[in-house]
């Protein structure tokens, strides 16, 4: 049995802090939206800029986003199929919150790992 998605909130303090953490709970859809966040993009190559992911886990990951409403997914009738997913309004508005977890991430990631160095690929180009 899965895990029990969305479960009421009691709307205590930090209730908001719970439902935005809810939506992107998952290992890598905060990853996936971030990279969401410099367009459209189609399955593959999210699967590329993500190599640890699997592709059931970035199946299951791209679902969960799209029923909640953070991802549009577009399909196109053509054989073969082609799908492309890209943020939705909702997605975008994540964005501050994004840039500020890797801003967070960047600033203590030698507490936790590997240190990013400058020009490696692990960086964004243009923040």
């Amino acid at each position: 049995m899965g895990k029990v998605r969305h479960s009421r909130f009691d709307c205590t303090p930090g209730c908001s802090v719970e439902a935005a953490i809810a939506l992107i709970d998952g290992k890598w859809k905060s990853v996936v939206m971030f990279h969401l966040m410099d367009g459209t993009h189609r399955f593959n190559e999210i699967r590329r800029k993500i190599p640890g992911v699997t592709q059931r886990m970035l199946t299951n990951q791209l679902r969960e986003l799209e029923e909640d409403g953070l991802v549009d997914r577009k399909v196109y009738a053509q054989v073969p199929p082609k799908v492309e997913y890209t943020l939705s309004p909702l997605g975008q508005s994540m964005g501050p919150v994004l840039l500020a977890l890797k801003d967070w991430g960047d600033a203590n990631i030698d507490r936790f790992g590997k240190p990013v160095h400058a020009g490696s690929p692990t960086e964004l180009e243009a923040a």
